[in-house]
């Protein structure tokens, strides 16, 4: 059963992206680009890293660069649990 994003941002996830360079197998000198998103772990990035392992075992392009960035949605400061709710009208 998967986790809902909002459940994952709770237990510390953060949307990493990555921007993946790489080279197509017939065509050497030019370098293509892929973009990859997921909820991952800072700093270990444990499903950034298995997504290249994955790459460099499974595809034959063969990476240039990876370059990536990682923002916390919800840093503890920015939640907080409501105990009551109004309603008008």
């Amino acid at each position: 059963m998967e986790m809902s994003e909002t459940e994952l941002m709770l237990r510390g996830y953060g949307l990493t992206t990555a921007e993946f360079f790489y080279r197509m197998p017939d065509y050497r000198n030019v370098l293509n680009s892929y973009l990859w998103q997921d909820y991952d772990i800072a700093p270990d990035h444990p499903k950034l890293f298995g997504f290249i392992e994955f790459w460099q075992r499974e595809l034959d392009g063969p990476l240039h660069s990876v370059r990536f960035t990682h923002r916390k949605m919800i840093a503890p400061g920015e939640w907080r649990n409501v105990v009551g709710e109004f309603t008008l009208h």
